[in-house]
């Protein structure tokens, strides 16, 4: 990939969170977790392999779920309340959707079906930033929620996540499904 390619993707991928976790409204924190999802891909299919293939089309199927289900909790939640902002208190099932989706964007146990297979088949510094970096604006946007959550589906969710991947983790000799089960 050509350093021009690169720096683009990785100055769209550092504005796409910038504006996730800059925003009040939901369209434009959408707008920047797509923002974010567009410029990974690209970088996880970066090694021509089927294997970086597979992932990426994982990835985009995953994120592209979970963008959808933002939308439909963001809109049902408008319908109810008339307001855009995240701040605002949602109704219940739009809350739980929008945990839901976001724990589908961060790769929570139980909605971490995608995430082992994708860090195994995108390349280590690509695994180490969907790690990281990409995690950053869902988690802003999950604790900017966070009073509106139904606390013990968080609970619940933080308790899963920990055991599906302790016992998940324990048997992996490769050192990217580690990553993704720790």
């Amino acid at each position: 990939m050509s350093p021009l390619a690169l720096s683009i993707l990785i100055s769209s991928l550092s504005t796409g969170t910038i504006i996730t976790m800059s925003s009040y409204h939901w369209l434009f924190a959408w707008f920047g977790l797509e923002m974010n999802t567009l410029a990974v891909i690209p970088l996880i299919s970066k090694p021509h392999h089927p294997r970086a293939t597979e992932a990426a089309t994982k990835y985009f199927l995953t994120q592209a779920a979970a963008a959808a289900m933002i939308l439909f909790a963001s809109t049902l939640n408008a319908w109810s309340s008339g307001q855009w902002t995240i701040l605002h208190p949602t109704t219940q099932p739009a809350a739980l959707m929008m945990l839901i989706a976001l724990a589908m964007k961060l790769g929570l146990a139980p909605m971490h079906f995608w995430y082992p297979e994708v860090l195994q088949g995108s390349s280590l510094p690509t695994a180490l930033l969907m790690s990281t970096w990409q995690k950053l604006a869902p988690l802003a946007l999950l604790l900017m929620m966070l009073n509106h959550l139904p606390q013990t589906a968080l609970f619940t969710l933080g308790l899963l996540s920990a055991y599906i991947g302790g016992l998940a983790g324990i048997n992996q000799t490769q050192t990217r499904k580690i990553m993704a089960f720790s």
